[in-house]
């Protein structure tokens, strides 16, 4: 029988429009154009003339040939034109490639082949290495080079465009399209490759937009919030965060890097709202010295993620005047896909009782369809019990499109209807899950991933090196940091700082271990490394 409902009720331009964050900005422009988009330095950007730019950005991409489907990259730090860059470029139809700004020239070098990269927009503090990766990498972008005038950061510029001069070639009321289907592309990330090359994850327009939505209720975002960037914006393009102030018509503070006093200088003068980060924003902010603090009379929401900080710095946090939400998510899963949902009746808990759950991962997100945690093989749910492990799975629209020219590696990823995260967890009696151990040995430090089977590779390299492991250790301000047991062949008088120093030669440097130690490894019948038993050792270390 026909449902009656389908008859003559088609979609139309009137009643249906693609889901996309682009409007966003759009929006607040019209409505609050006079209002402080961005402050970086003693700039102050209103949102009317936010969008002006970001149209002229398009228009002047579009001059020069780009459109749907192409390929745009940027390696920039917390700054406006990062901002522009995530409307302006999509608004062309092409696709944001934001560069992690911590990378060695190699795996650039792999990305902008990967992605085949038409135009490359580069703050000039990142140009040495970016010189060095474009003589590895086999494209020829047109090379645009963003020089930080407000803040007076120098460096080394790719070529003869200027960032201001190619904005100036560009139509303020540049007519942009919407994208003719909300699946369409609208960003391009580069996982930490594992047991190779990084893959490339593929977001969309939809999935976009509804983290907006999401983002702005789970962090408590009213009208007109105050957001500062401690969270670097090319991280899963700064959770979707550059898009969600514009729902919001909030103030975005840029910060160039992570220093304590810039931080509550702003957090202060310019009255933060909220932030996100990893653990080490939290060290960063409790460890400054006292000339580099400042008081401050509003409490601050701040989202962080990666591994759960200790329960006294919890409780600093609490009393410096923070609001503390615990996040979970990949890169996968646009950043946040989980949060730590606080009911007021665990205030009264005793203080162990309280600290347990404070430190699990929580519930879906919301605009995340399905979480649970399942046996990869069988796909059937563990037990509900906190003690059962398994794979903790997604589902839903703020899922990745896919790993881009790899569909082996999507097809995997997506088997049996789920998105296997690759993290073993547990499943709480009341849904909440909890994050026990990554099965792929991935270490998260200062909310970057870092593959443990790289750092080794790069180990066994040495020509002193017999063996070796890598495995997070426990860290204050980094949240883990990479450790490395090495056994050294016979006759060998290598020191640690030797290996460290090597490693710094071949790999970026965030990736290198900080703490060297040489033993005999401990290993099963079968001849393979126990893991567990090194990660009990590093934490004394």
């Amino acid at each position: 029988m026909m449902n009656p409902y389908d008859t003559g009720l088609g979609k139309t331009p009137a009643n249906y429009q693609p889901l996309t964050p682009l409007v966003f900005l759009e929006r607040a422009a019209a409505v609050y154009p006079d209002h402080t988009a961005i402050i970086h330095g003693k700039a102050r950007i209103s949102y009317e003339t936010f969008y002006k730019r970001a149209c002229q950005l398009a228009s002047a991409l579009a001059a020069r040939g780009i459109g749907a489907g192409d390929t745009v990259s940027v390696m920039l730090s917390n700054a406006p034109s990062m901002l522009e860059a995530h409307y302006g470029i999509p608004m062309t139809g092409a696709v944001l490639h934001s560069i992690n700004t911590r990378l060695d020239a190699a795996n650039i070098a792999f990305m902008l082949d990967h992605a085949d990269t038409k135009i490359l927009i580069a703050d000039t503090e990142f140009g040495p290495v970016l010189n060095e990766a474009l003589g590895l990498a086999k494209v020829k972008p047109l090379l645009i080079d963003y020089e930080d005038v407000e803040l007076g950061v120098e460096g080394t510029r790719l070529g003869d465009l200027d960032y201001e001069a190619f904005i100036a070639e560009g139509d303020p009321d540049f007519a942009w399209q919407m994208p003719s289907d909300e699946w369409n592309a609208i960003s391009l990330n580069y996982t930490s490759g594992t047991t190779g090359n990084p893959k490339g994850v593929v977001y969309h327009h939809r999935g976009a937009a509804l983290m907006c939505y999401a983002n702005t209720i789970a962090t408590g975002m009213g009208p007109h919030p105050v957001y500062l960037w401690t969270l670097p914006m090319f991280h899963c393009n700064g959770w979707c965060f550059p898009w969600s102030l514009s729902m919001v018509a909030g103030t975005h503070v840029c910060l160039r890097a992570v220093r304590p006093k810039p931080m509550y200088d702003a957090i202060a003068d310019h009255r933060v709202t909220h932030l996100s980060g990893a653990p080490f924003v939290m060290s960063a902010l409790l460890n400054a010295a006292e000339e580099e603090r400042r008081d401050f009379d509003q409490r601050v929401a701040f989202n962080h993620a990666a591994a759960p900080p200790p329960a006294a710095v919890l409780a600093k946090m609490d009393e410096a005047g923070f609001e503390l939400t615990h996040l979970y998510g990949l890169t996968e899963t646009y950043g946040p896909a989980t949060l730590n949902a606080w009911h007021e009746a665990w205030d009264t808990l005793p203080g162990e009782d309280r600290l347990k759950k404070r430190i699990r991962q929580g519930v879906r997100y919301h605009a995340l369809e399905g979480l649970t945690v399942m046996d990869p093989e069988t796909m059937e749910n563990t037990p509900a019990d906190g003690e059962t492990i398994g794979e903790v799975m997604f589902r839903g629209n703020i899922v990745m499109k896919g790993y881009l020219k790899n569909e082996e590696a999507t097809n995997a990823a997506f088997a049996g209807g789920w998105f296997h995260s690759g993290d073993l967890g547990v499943m709480h009696p009341d849904g909440y899950i909890q994050l026990k151990d990554r099965s792929k040995d991935i270490i998260i430090s200062g909310g970057e991933n870092i593959s443990s089977i790289e750092v080794e590779d790069t180990l066994y390299k040495h020509p002193d090196v017999l063996s070796a492991a890598v495995v997070a250790k426990p860290d204050p301000k980094w949240g883990e940091t990479p450790c490395a047991f090495v056994e050294l062949r016979p006759g060998a008088d290598t020191k640690a700082e030797d290996i460290i120093a090597w490693c710094r030669q071949h790999l970026a440097r965030f990736k290198c271990p900080r703490y060297v130690t040489f033993v005999e490894l401990p290993k099963t019948s079968t001849g393979k490394i126990q893991k567990f038993k090194l990660r009990e050792l590093a934490k004394d270390v």
